[in-house]
């Protein structure tokens, strides 16, 4: 299951995101969404949890909580409806 992880520090780490969902089961992968032009983060990113069970554990664990002093969104990723096509796996 992709999840989405909305609100975060533009200084919040890969490795700390993580960090925050590997209590909840195994992570495949933490993609942090980054400005094209800038490289700088646009707080948010992508979270991949293999078993759905483990994902929906996260998202009810760690929505509203804090990191880095912001109350992170988590909920499960929806596939964008404004007809574009999304490059690369996310």
């Amino acid at each position: 299951m992709k999840i989405y992880v909305g609100n975060l520090s533009f200084d919040s780490t890969e490795a700390e995101i993580e960090g925050a969902f590997v209590p909840f089961g195994q992570v495949d992968e933490v993609r942090v969404i980054t400005d094209r032009d800038s490289g700088r983060s646009r707080g948010f990113a992508f979270v991949g949890m293999p078993k759905d069970e483990e994902a929906k554990a996260a998202i009810e664990g760690l929505n509203g909580k804090d990191l880095r002093g912001r109350q992170l969104t988590v909920n499960e990723s929806r596939p964008r409806d404004d007809g574009r096509q999304r490059s690369g796996r996310w």
